[in-house]
């Protein structure tokens, strides 16, 4: 109860500084293409007179604050739009909003304009932060002729993936459940479908990614390794419009339009509607019988997403969303496991610029459910649901000399598991926990610093746990070139995940909350606290080396002093449901971005190591790939550029396993001492691993893919894009598994040729 009555008090500090703000005299407004009404991301906005400037951020705003009361002319600048400069006035009393439609075009970039992503990289510290567009994720080549967003997070660095079935991501040594991914502001607790191509997000609504790896600032939490925070855009503003698509691989659809269209003063109502169904286990056997299971069975993959928006837009640029999903996801191969999970939910956010008040309000209230079974061949079931219940006010208060950002979030989170192990012992929860927290983050940015200071608060209700949790962050922009920068924090979490490092298809993603129970740690104490725990520390420093290269390099150590583990394979009821490990995560990733003339190369390369002490030794995890480039270009061509041509290899070093150092005949036991031992022949083969745990690695994984896109227009509104596609292009045998009983080797999926259809109108 004390530190319940500590975490409501530390909640009235952070909302104290509102009431303490000063007035200065500001204007703000929205940035929007003309034609679409979407907004446009990181235009230059500067205020010619006092040449202030500032950049639009993912909503397309931009706010410019500080000079005395007066009129003023406004520059606003984006690369492909035709520049406008018009008057505005900075009221002391009243804070005067501004529409302002781009048209698409040539633009003339003025000697006060400054290159919108230099500015930001100079204002913001956005270390281990990878910002990602649509346009981007366009650049991949396109599995099956659609690009995700799973397959440019393979391409980022310090992230690895597992492989084409059961894609999970490892970002920078934390495991999956250590990651938190949100879809406007919701967790989506399995964003990545069983064949690792397809993410559940539908990429022509992507607005924006921000891909933190590490050291994050204080506005996130619940998770002790990386977030992908991923923002949806409204439906068209201006006209009705969609797109249908087909491949081998599935068929979408996507509507939207305006149901008010856009008004010159910024108001308007629009929708989108979206769906997309796999039918590759219809179509392998036919096209692609070499990389079957079976003739049966074809490559036994089913998913169907679905996502709709209503999108309500002011006059003053307020906006309100209102949302809803649902993915599904099914892996039926017989001779492993029958997988299903969904993953369904909805909510409303909002914006809201008063006129009258500098300080802007965003909030959210939803809720996300997922679910999940597994039946593997002679064993018990396993099933596992989580729901989730949010309620978050974030405030943004935008100084000149400052920005301050301050907020509070409540979840109420149910958890459900059952789960028999190979022993007969059966573990279950159902549990209820109310997580409450606080964060306040000031970014202070002079000529040559930029300092974010940050500090988290987070309340554990069912632990009854209290957590303080400081971050930080800094840049020194040594010149206009070279930059520096580090960043710090402290992290908790309460979720489990019951994955396994010896599940041999690891598709079964279980979560519990952290045990209400006693138990010991690694060394034989009971736990003082039982919650997940991570340190990280990030040094860097972003080189640019002409006006189109650049060159990222940052060092990277997560040091993770508790980590809670299910014991899946306790044998006596007297042994705990759960253990404890510690550990750590070390390495450098180094990237380099080239952009010119329609040309875009993107190459990264990470160095890493990923430990674990269970108390007995020390191992490396499963995913400690030693080794990881990664080489993405893509080249826009011909007449209006209307063929874009894409390639990517990946490389990594082998994965780590654990050796078998011998085979027996496993007898049945459960009988006690009137089981037949002496004359029994049993048919069940046991395992006797070796001592070292992950001792052996893998054979080294590359892979290359290409694409070829061709797109004909036929009005301002329709066109066709036709896509051929190779995935693993030079048919490269990559190991999934070992089947250590039948002593066959798995692997990943062979050469998949492929061909799509896309027609947007």
């Amino acid at each position: 109860m004390r530190s319940f009555k500590r975490y409501i008090y530390s909640i009235l500090v952070i909302l104290l500084p509102a009431l303490a703000i000063a007035q200065e005299a500001s204007i703000r407004g929205h940035v929007y293409d003309a034609k679409s009404g979407e907004p446009v991301i990181f235009a230059n906005v500067i205020l010619v007179e006092e040449t202030i400037g500032t950049t639009t951020d993912d909503n397309g705003l931009f706010t410019i604050a500080g000079p005395s009361p007066g009129n003023y002319t406004l520059k606003i600048s984006y690369i492909g739009y035709e520049e406008q400069e018009f008057p505005v006035v900075f009221d002391a009393y009243r804070i005067n909003y501004y529409t302002v439609n781009l048209e698409q075009g040539g633009v003339n970039i003025g000697t006060v304009s400054i290159s919108a992503e230099r500015e930001q990289a100079k204002s913001e510290v956005r270390i281990s932060q990878l910002n990602v567009s649509q346009r981007q994720i366009k650049a991949l080549p396109s599995t099956g002729g659609d690009a995700d967003i799973l397959q440019y997070l393979q391409v980022l660095p310090g992230i690895i993936s597992t492989g084409d079935q059961g894609g999970q991501l490892y970002v920078r040594g934390g495991s999956p459940v250590q990651n938190k991914i949100l879809l406007d502001g919701l967790t989506i607790y399995n964003p990545f479908h069983s064949i690792g191509f397809y993410s559940t997000f539908e990429t022509e609504l992507i607005r924006n990614v921000d891909v933190l790896t590490g050291a994050f600032n204080a506005e996130h939490g619940g998770r002790i390794s990386a977030i992908v925070d991923i923002k949806t855009r409204e439906g068209n503003k201006k006209h009705l419009g969609g797109q249908l698509s087909a491949s081998p691989f599935m068929v979408k659809a996507l509507f939207e339009g305006p149901i008010a269209k856009l008004k010159n003063d910024g108001g308007s109502v629009s929708f989108t509607l979206t769906s997309k169904r796999s039918i590759i286990d219809r179509t392998s056997p036919d096209l692609y019988p070499y990389a079957s299971v079976n003739d049966s069975i074809g490559l036994p993959f089913k998913f169907n997403d679905s996502y709709g928006k209503l999108s309500f837009v002011t006059e003053n640029g307020s906006k309100f969303n209102v949302f809803a999903f649902n993915f599904d996801d099914s892996y039926a191969n017989p001779l492993v496991a029958d997988i299903d999970w969904s993953n369904s939910g909805g909510g409303f956010n909002f914006d809201l610029l008063p006129s009258t008040s500098p300080i802007t309000l965003n909030g959210l209230v939803g809720f996300t459910q997922y679910e999940t079974s597994i039946q593997e061949a002679d064993e018990s079931p396993r099933r596992s649901l989580i729901k989730e219940y949010v309620l978050g006010l974030n405030f943004n208060y935008f100084s000149n000399a400052y920005v301050l950002k301050y907020g509070l979030d409540i979840k109420s989170i149910r958890t459900e598991f059952d789960f028999t192990n190979p022993f007969g012992l059966r573990l279950n929860q159902f549990q209820n926990t109310t997580e409450m927290s606080g964060f306040m983050k000031l970014r202070k940015t002079s000529e040559k610093l930029v300092i974010e200071p940050g500090i988290r608060f987070q309340y554990y209700a069912s632990l009854g746990e209290f957590s303080l949790e400081p971050r930080f962050g800094l840049k020194w922009n040594i010149s206009e070139k070279t930059r520096l920068k580090a960043a710090a924090g402290i992290y908790t979490q309460n979720l489990i995940s019951t994955s396994n490092e010896r599940d041999v298809v690891n598709l079964f993603n279980g979560f519990l909350s952290g045990p209400e129970s006693q138990f010991d740690d690694i060394n034989g104490d009971r736990v003082t606290s039982k919650l997940q725990k991570s340190r990280h520390a990030v040094l860097g420093i972003e080189q640019d080396l002409g006006p189109n290269l650049k060159v990222n390099i940052e060092g990277y150590i997560k040091d993770f002093p508790q980590l809670i583990v299910v014991n899946r394979n306790k044998t006596s009821l007297r042994q705990s449901d759960y253990t404890t490990e510690e550990g750590e995560a070390y390495g450098v990733d180094v990237s380099a971005k080239y952009e010119f003339q329609g040309w875009y190369l993107w190459a990264t390369y990470t160095y890493g190591f990923v430990n674990r002490f269970d108390g007995e030794q020390e191992y490396p995890t499963i995913f400690d790939r030693r080794h990881n480039v990664n080489f993405l270009t893509s080249k826009s061509f011909g007449r209006d550029n209307s063929w874009q041509a894409s390639a990517r290899w990946n490389f990594g070093s082998g994965f780590p396993f654990t050796k078998t150092q011998a085979f027996y005949n496993q007898l049945d036991l459960r009988e006690g001492p009137g089981s037949d031992y002496l004359t029994a022949n049993p048919d069940d083969v046991g395992i006797i691993y070796s001592d070292v745990r992950n001792g052996g690695r893998l054979p080294y994984y590359h892979r290359l893919d290409l694409s070829l896109q061709k797109t004909i227009t036929f009005s301002t509104y329709a066109n066709l894009e036709m896509v051929a596609s190779v995935s693993n292009s030079y048919d490269r045998d990559n190991i999934f598994y070992f089947d250590r009983v039948r002593f066959e080797r798995v692997d990943q999926l062979p050469i998949i040729p492929s061909m799509g259809l896309r027609l947007n109108f």
